[in-house]
């Protein structure tokens, strides 16, 4: 939860896990508690902010259901961050000067990573997925000097960059950040829609094979 204001945002509080398998058990308790430790009730919200991946479909479904449940009992606006720019701001912000080229690398599975390379708090590439070894060609080409994010630790060695061990996970108080023009104009809510890059796994099946009698 952070506070924004006409000249900065201020985080008053966060909770940060790694669980693929209780989503949905542990979001709702986790926003209560930030409330509390904050000291404030939902509808003292004015808005919600939710990173919109590029993501595993599990995840950002229940994350992204959640926001917009929460926007829509409470009638607040709800505004949609790409979660890589989250993190891409926090590891170039501007505010601390140079142009150094960085990448954003989250794992997506199925041995690729979602990516994109960011310079002064700004996207440089758009992002996508892509095994590690097709990333460490586009970055050498790109002059990328270091990398950060899950993706980035865990394919390390084959991306041949230099990893910052922080940010892992997108900061929310970067995903505010990236939203408070929308949040201080009072723009107009946004519907959020996933940022998936590939298609599930699951897909519908076609229709019935015939089957011998």
């Amino acid at each position: 939860m952070a506070q924004v204001t006409t000249a900065d945002v201020v985080l008053r509080a966060q909770r940060c896990w790694v669980d693929a398998l209780a989503h949905g058990e542990r979001l709702a308790p986790a926003v209560a508690e930030v409330l509390t430790e904050a000291g404030a009730r939902p509808r003292d919200l004015a808005a919600i902010v939710a990173g919109v991946g590029p993501g595993p479909f599990t995840g950002l479904r229940v994350g992204l259901v959640t926001a917009a449940s929460m926007g829509h009992a409470l009638g607040v606006p709800t505004y949609g961050v790409c979660s890589l720019d989250a993190l891409g701001w926090a590891a170039t912000d501007p505010s601390r000067g140079g142009d150094d080229r960085v990448l954003v690398a989250t794992d997506a599975r199925r041995r690729e990573v979602y990516w994109a390379v960011y310079a002064a708090g700004r996207r440089v590439t758009d992002p996508a997925v892509d095994a590690p070894a097709v990333v460490a060609t586009r970055v050498a080409e790109l002059g990328v000097s270091a990398a950060v994010g899950e993706g980035a630790r865990r394919y390390a060695e084959v991306l041949g960059l230099p990893v910052r061990p922080e940010p892992c996970f997108p900061p929310a108080e970067a995903l505010v950040i990236l939203a408070a023009e929308r949040i201080r104009a009072k723009a107009p809510g946004e519907p959020l829609t996933p940022l998936y890059l590939r298609r599930p796994d699951a897909v519908t099946p076609k229709g019935r094979k015939p089957v011998l009698q």
